[in-house]
């Protein structure tokens, strides 16, 4: 029994082809430094090709699991995607064009679905950020009308009177 568990087993399958009619030491050898040698190198991890972030609900359904979504009435959708990205989710994203101001929805892995509420709740955030600020045109009215006043109250005389009579 002792025997059994301190010996191990190698199978080596060595396919003899035309120039190596016969099994000899000499091929075996070979098969054995071949598998040593493949045996001592260091193994590479396996490299995950799975697409991740925006993608088509076909390819979403492919990774067989359970979806869920959320409508968004925002056109601002490039901002959505990039909150998305930052917290690696994986979406699809539909425009339903029917409804009069078109509205997308969401699709994502029912899994991600608590990644998902805090990446929207940044994604409102910033939406409503920048609702609340005001636009550049605003600014400039803004700014045309206090240099308007500010030049009415700098009248300028045109001749000066230095004190000298004649």
């Amino acid at each position: 029994m002792q025997d059994e568990v301190n010996s191990k087993v190698v199978a080596l399958s060595i396919r003899l082809g035309t120039a190596t009619a016969k099994m000899t030491a000499h091929v075996l050898r070979q098969a054995m430094q071949k598998y040593l040698a493949e045996k001592q190198k260091p193994k590479t991890k396996m490299v995950d090709h799975t697409k991740h972030g925006k993608q088509t609900v076909g390819q979403l359904m492919e990774k067989n699991t359970e979806l869920t979504n959320i409508e968004i009435t925002d056109q601002n959708i490039k901002s959505f995607e990039r909150v998305a990205k930052k917290y690696n989710i994986d979406f699809a994203l539909k425009k339903d064009k029917a409804a009069d101001p078109p509205r997308y929805v969401v699709f994502f892995k029912a899994r991600d679905a608590n990644v998902m509420d805090v990446a929207f709740k940044e994604f409102m955030n910033q939406s409503l950020v920048k609702f609340k600020k005001p636009s550049i045109r605003q600014k400039l009215t803004r700014n045309q009308a206090v240099v308007q006043n500010h030049e009415k109250e700098r009248v300028k005389e045109k001749s000066k009177d230095r004190g000298q009579q004649l």
